[in-house]
């Protein structure tokens, strides 16, 4: 036993596991109800926070990310909680000032967070010292990660420089971040032999199996010098998780290795997620256990089922290959960016623009004109001066670090505010300054009474992806007509008129007649003064409901805008979505909308905001014309091809 060598363990199921296969849908009651029996395992570390969790826990399971943190901090007693910081970017997808940082990393280390493992997409240490300074600052371990890729440029010296860059600043620790399943047995013994020999620091290796190769890869990392490695439980793991522990257990401990793991508790935490996972990855199921084409497309496990749910939501599935490969082609165009958020989804994004437009760069987010621009770092090949000038036009790119010019946020950061009672506490202005729009909704959906809350987002999915999506009874009022319509209508049915309700909110109807045999269902939409004025009646031949003027999800029932019925007739055109997401009229609360009916805009103007996909996206006029109407209330999602505005080409 003396002569045994010490092989520390990470868990990521909490974290990276269900980010990379259930697209982050884990419950923060899913993780409490099994996080005693982790806590007492034997990880050296338990990875519960950052990446993804931060976003998708306020976006879509209407859950507070710090609240999460303190309940699992209070149950967790004797293993450290480890959380992915992502740099400048913080949890988000764009730079931040130094003010939102350091009080970021304070805040989240007093909720719980022992290790911070930082790391920049561009590998721009300049991105990195900020981050590095807050956590040494306040008393926490800075791991420094490497984000690992394969590029002409990206050469085991160019690695040890960066390291080096991150040593001087005072990290305690180096992590190779292989996100994507890259990193082959050969390079990892080369790459983590020359960061010991150089630095004599810990070393701590993190791999995704999408290839195949991660198994090895952690075998010759750990042959090299790397002191740790990262898994998930064997429910958990593989494709683009993490390794199985129980797997990594037998290959170390038949080394030599002490690894001083609880295979027994081990085992109970894979059997809760094994019997979990149905009802948390629906829809989400990988179709092989290796995917040979991560080597080409180089997309990182987490990526990898957030590209399969958005193309889900933009009705277009069928596209992945064509957007994976056309990934390969954007990233060469980007100056070969590692593919780690925020740049796997900038990269991403503009791959399924192209893809979905129909024509390269026919419309170009703002986050790739700031990464172009240098607003997320140098890239690690300079950009090609002709492609800079069709992205940026006239405007000129930035050689300094990116955060410089960022003003302090936090002493304005609710100052627009309209209104303010929806703060409860310190936290929720960090999440306002991380993510506004998603944040104020969270806020306006936690303050509703519980029995009045919509479902979140997550729910809708998983009841979509199972089938079990019922007709309400608010909308259709259906279950009071006794047995008759059941004899009449077969459960799918009911699906299936309470799928046509919801698409049908979202667009602006007169009337809405369903048939099906002696059945009829006649919807007629409101007065437009905000009351719906249709009837419901208990009749086998015909019912009557109000059709609601906006989806659900909305809190608080906009007036809709009375426009004269000639208006649409009129009009010649639509400008329609090209993708799901989220339709915005002006760019931020309390600021004045982009256009209103009656502008006449020219080609090329800003007409609305359309998030998707995490990103921000500007809809320019595609010709001259004059807005005849908006079909959409301001903060309404979309669905794909949906009419935006009725215009007139003028």
């Amino acid at each position: 036993m003396k002569n045994k060598k010490v092989l520390r363990m990470t868990d990521t199921t909490l974290r990276d596991g269900h980010q990379s296969l259930w697209a982050t849908r884990m419950r923060t009651k899913d993780i409490l109800d099994i996080i005693d029996v982790i806590d007492n395992a034997g990880y050296y570390s338990l990875e519960v926070w950052g990446g993804a969790t931060f976003d998708v826990c306020l976006r879509f399971l209407r859950e507070n990310p710090w609240e999460r943190l303190r309940q699992i901090k209070s149950r967790a007693k004797n293993t450290p909680l480890q959380m992915l910081l992502r740099g400048q970017n913080i949890v988000g997808y764009k730079n931040y000032p130094d003010d939102l940082l350091d009080r970021f990393v304070e805040t989240a280390h007093e909720n719980g967070v022992d290790i911070f493992r930082i790391f920049d997409a561009l590998n721009d240490t300049r991105n990195l010292e900020s981050a590095i300074k807050s956590v040494k600052k306040h008393g926490a371990h800075a791991q420094g990660a490497l984000s690992y890729t394969i590029s002409p440029v990206h050469t085991i010296e160019k690695y040890v420089e960066y390291a080096r860059e991150q040593v001087q600043m005072g990290v305690d620790s180096l992590c190779i971040k292989d996100m994507a399943g890259l990193l082959s047995p050969l390079r990892s013994k080369e790459l983590v032999g020359a960061l010991v020999k150089e630095f004599g620091l810990p070393v701590q290796v993190h791999c995704h199996a999408t290839s195949g190769m991660s198994e090895t890869a952690y075998l010759e990392g750990v042959r090299a010098g790397a002191g740790a490695i990262d898994s998930a439980v064997a429910s958990m793991s593989g494709f683009s998780s993490q390794p199985a522990v129980e797997t990594l257990y037998h290959i170390f401990t038949e080394m030599g290795y002490d690894l001083n793991l609880d295979m027994d508790a081990i085992r109970k935490v894979n059997k809760y997620f094994a019997e979990l996972a149905p009802r948390r990855a629906k829809g989400r199921g990988h179709e092989a256990a290796v995917d040979g084409e991560i080597l080409i497309h180089q997309i990182p496990g987490g990526m990898i089922s957030n590209y399969r749910s958005q193309l889900e939501q933009q009705d277009s599935i069928d596209k992945l290959p064509e957007v994976l490969e056309e990934v390969t082609r954007v990233r060469e165009d980007l100056g070969f960016p590692p593919l780690v958020t925020p740049t796997s989804q900038i990269v991403g994004t503009q791959a399924v623009m192209n893809v979905l437009a129909g024509e390269r760069y026919k419309i170009v987010p703002q986050e790739v004109k700031n990464y172009v621009k240098g607003m997320y770092g140098r890239s690690p090949v300079p950009i090609d001066k002709a492609f800079m000038k069709k992205i940026l036009g006239d405007e000129k790119p930035i050689t300094k670090r990116p955060a410089d010019d960022l003003k302090p946020m936090l002493p304005t950061a609710t100052k627009n505010l309209s209104q303010p009672e929806l703060i409860k506490e310190e936290e929720d202005i960090l999440s306002y300054c991380l993510f506004p729009e998603v944040a104020l909704e969270y806020f306006k959906w936690r303050a509703l009474p519980e029995d009045q809350r919509p479902k979140t987002t997550a729910d809708i999915e998983a009841e979509e992806f199972s089938g079990e999506k019922k007709v309400s009874e608010e909308k259709t009022s259906l279950s009071s007509n006794g047995n008759n319509l059941d004899k009449m209508l077969h459960a799918d049915d009911y699906a299936g008129i309470n799928d046509i309700l919801e698409k049908a909110s979202r667009l602006s109807l007169n009337e809405l007649v369903i048939r099906k045999g002696d059945f009829n269902l006649s919807l007629f939409s409101g007065n437009g003064n905000g009351n719906g004025n249709g009837r419901v009646h208990s009749s086998e031949k015909s019912a009557e409901s109000s059709v609601p003027s906006q989806p659900m999800q909305q809190q608080t029932a906009a007036k809709p805008q009375e426009v004269a019925e000639t208006a649409v007739d009129t009009a010649r055109e639509t400008i329609n979505s090209v993708m799901a997401g989220t339709f915005y009229r002006s760019p931020g609360e309390n600021t004045p909308p982009f256009v209103a009916e009656g502008t006449v805009v020219n080609e090329g103007d800003t007409i609305c905001i359309l998030e998707a996909m995490k990103l921000f996206n500007e809809i320019q006029a595609p010709y001259k014309c004059r807005i005849l109407k908006v079909m959409v209330q301001d903060a309404t999602k979309v669905t794909k091809g949906q009419p935006l505005m009725a215009v007139e080409k003028l």
